[in-house]
């Protein structure tokens, strides 16, 4: 996410949701709630929010063409949305980039994991490695079946490969001894650059079909 430059005010380890209503926006705004631990959001260039911003609007328009050829579906695409972890209460979630989700029954209801289909997070060069693996784990855990990470690239304003991810409730055959570190993972399903493919194309989930031009910064 790609928020204004402010100081970081000391702050708890943990907080309750309650508690960070009580922060300033431009403060609250970069924070997530992992089970209550305070995680700040890392700030991004220029084109961090201009390639979200892209995708979503990309995403959106594959949403609105595939409920057209299925109208009793239903999608909804968006960026920098909170996901809210387990049936009920606030203080466990994570703002991705960009989603996509099942149409709510009301308008102003909280988006859940059981309804988010897609998760994506633009990286840049801000965020390790170790960062996106904890987030990764974080969708995989709550069951959001599909996950992708953008890459940009570092010499000039233009994504270097979009990798899409299914997620793997199960695993295959191990050692004895040895155990997965988590239940879920995400297994690599797609992967689309530039200098080797016309579009991002995909059928889940719904049809998508983005091409690259679509994606000029």
């Amino acid at each position: 996410m790609s928020l204004p430059r402010i100081q970081r005010p000391s702050l708890p380890e943990y907080m309750t949701w309650e508690e960070l209503e009580q922060l300033p926006e431009e403060v609250a705004g970069q924070i997530e709630l992992w089970e209550g631990r305070v995680v700040w959001l890392r700030r991004g260039p220029a084109e961090h929010q201009a390639f979200t911003f892209a995708l979503t609007s990309a995403l959106k328009r594959c949403a609105r063409a595939g409920m057209t050829q299925q109208p009793q579906e239903c999608w909804r695409v968006d960026f920098e949305t909170n996901v809210f972890f387990g049936e009920t209460g606030k203080s466990d979630f994570v703002t991705p980039d960009f989603l996509a989700y099942r149409c709510l029954d009301a308008p102003y209801q909280d988006i859940r994991a059981r309804d988010v289909l897609l998760t994506g997070e633009v990286l840049s060069p801000s965020n390790t490695q170790t960062d996106m693996e904890a987030k990764k784990a974080r969708y995989a855990q709550a069951g959001i079946p599909s996950y992708w990470e953008v890459t940009l690239e570092r010499e000039k304003s233009a994504i270097s490969v979009v990798h899409a991810y299914a997620l793997e409730t199960t695993h295959g055959q191990l050692p004895a001894g040895v155990h997965p570190l988590y239940p879920a993972n995400y297994l690599l399903t797609g992967s689309w650059a530039p200098k080797d493919s016309d579009a991002i194309t995909t059928d889940f989930p719904f049809p998508i079909h983005i091409p690259w031009s679509e994606l000029e910064f």
